[in-house]
């Protein structure tokens, strides 16, 4: 039982949710200050527990709709449910207790989120099947992650029609798409002989990356957007300068001709930009 739990923990890769919760936060602390509302311990918690339900649903949903194509592909055939680790429907019970848990915290956070939390979780169930149909499916991925953010700002009691939160989402969305999209060159050969569809299989590795580097301006124009609408102060517009440089050293890390660092700048440089960005936002609030 406990090796099946640690099995299932890796299958989601929960540790990486840690790396996601500080755009959540940042949501919910610019949300409560928007609404002029505190931010309470059991918020934080429900949030929390919302945060790790929804991220855990879309992992598991992308991992038991993708097995066969996994079981298929060499880079990813060691993975829990193709090298037989777990089974899909010992997957298909964790991503119900995750809805469970979602909608569970959604009961406890402002009533509007009891009736849009089936957004994120329609948005978690369709972009599995996305790659087998347009090469868009990098955009869907992170527009449906980074409804974090604006996910928190309503549930903190922020009102729907303010630019700020929704400024983060395209941000976040942007950078997600981008570096969902370096992510996708290591699969490019893969990706083109199975018909499935990606960036880096329909344009090409250069063209590609040039698509990246566009993205990741955008993620920073709209950070700065919110910046700005939210009237923040200097730690937020140091946070995005360092974001900035980080998301440059990324992009230069990973060349048409060169993928060999592919892993140092998904893993490593690339998880430090959302902790920059999303704890510089939280800071510049509070």
């Amino acid at each position: 039982m406990l090796s099946t739990s640690r099995t299932l923990a890796r299958l989601v890769k929960l540790e990486h949710t840690i790396f996601a919760l500080p755009f959540a936060y940042a949501g919910m602390v610019l949300g409560a200050r928007a609404a002029d509302a505190d931010v309470t311990v059991m918020l934080v918690v429900w949030i929390t527990l919302a945060m790790v339900g929804a991220r855990t649903l879309a992992m598991g949903l992308n991992r038991v709709i993708d097995a066969r194509i996994d079981a298929a592909n060499p880079r990813t055939a060691d993975r829990e449910i193709p090298s037989g680790l777990v089974s899909r429907a010992q997957v298909w019970v964790l991503c119900a207790a995750s809805l469970a848990v979602l909608v569970a915290a959604t009961t406890q956070l402002d009533p509007i989120t009891r009736v849009l939390w089936p957004i994120p979780v329609a948005m978690f169930l369709l972009y599995p099947y996305t790659k087998r149909f347009t090469w868009l499916c990098h955009i869907l991925l992170g527009l449906s992650i980074g409804l974090a953010p604006l996910a928190a700002w309503l549930a903190a009691g922020g009102a729907g029609t303010e630019l700020t939160p929704y400024l983060v989402w395209i941000g976040i969305a942007t950078w997600i798409g981008g570096f969902d999209v370096i992510y996708a060159t290591a699969d490019l050969e893969f990706d083109r002989a199975h018909d499935i569809s990606s960036i880096p299989a329909r344009f090409g590795l250069a063209p590609a990356l040039r698509i990246v580097r566009a993205l990741h301006v955008a993620t920073i124009t709209c950070f700065a957007g919110a910046i700005l609408m939210a009237e923040l102060g200097a730690v937020a517009w140091a946070g995005l300068t360092l974001a900035a440089a980080l998301l440059a050293w990324e992009n230069s890390m990973v060349r048409a001709d060169d993928l060999t660092r592919l892993d140092k700048a998904f893993f490593i440089v690339n998880s430090w930009v959302g902790v920059v960005l999303g704890t510089s936002l939280i800071l510049g609030t509070l």
